[in-house]
């Protein structure tokens, strides 16, 4: 019976996340523009987290202490600097390395940017919005449902990983899917294997390298 409230509660939490891409989505399309810069800076963060509210919700009704869902109180200034530093070498690895080959046009935010405020807000957004819903959702919440169902980590990196890829679908191609795929399964590595690597860490480090490959884009 505890197994099959796993199945449908992760299954129930996974078309919370997309239904909340989708309202995210057509937010974006239809009203984000008709506001006002400041409040457009702002609610484009709030309307971020959609994704999780029926994750959180499920979170809240199964009464799991946060460390369930690879949080850690101790030595956040480390789950912190852990964070950068892997953003950081991420950054390094593919999108610098890519733009220095030639093939920076796959990884290009699109955005181009005049003034240093602009980058900051970049790093608040990718960090408290993208960041944190979407690692809460998926290395978070489905990392936890897939590991309670199948009992094991490999399960939890490959299913929470596949969705991660599915989760693009809207807004990506196939090439995206799979590469986002890809890097579900080393985030949820280093989260496994490096010291000090907690959720937070991996809130931080997708934050940093997405708000970076914005800089790529603009600089190189």
């Amino acid at each position: 019976m505890d197994r099959k409230k796993e199945v449908v509660s992760l299954i129930i939490g996974f078309l919370g996340i997309m239904l909340g891409l989708v309202g995210v989505v057509m937010f974006n399309q239809y009203i984000l523009m008709s506001l006002p810069v400041l409040v457009r800076m702002i609610m484009m963060i709030i309307t971020y987290w959609a994704i999780v509210i029926v994750p959180v919700i499920i979170m809240i009704c199964d009464k799991k202490p946060l460390s369930e869902y690879g949080f850690c109180r101790e030595h956040v200034l480390r789950q912190i600097l852990t964070g950068v530093v892997l953003g950081l070498a991420m950054s390094a690895v593919f999108t610098v390395t890519f733009h220095l080959l030639g093939f920076g046009e796959y990884f290009d935010s699109g955005k181009r940017y005049s003034y240093l405020w602009q980058y900051i807000y970049e790093f608040a957004y990718c960090i408290i919005a993208v960041g944190f819903a979407e690692e809460l959702a998926f290395r978070g919440f489905l990392y936890k449902k897939f590991r309670t169902v199948f009992g094991t980590e490999t399960a939890a990196v490959i299913g929470s990983s596949v969705l991660f890829g599915l989760f693009h679908i809207l807004g990506g191609n196939i090439g995206q899917i799979f590469m986002t795929g890809f890097f579900g399964v080393l985030w949820c590595l280093c989260r496994m294997k490096i010291k000090d690597c907690s959720t937070l860490s991996l809130i931080i480090m997708h934050g940093v390298y997405d708000a970076l490959i914005t800089v790529w884009s603009n600089v190189l």
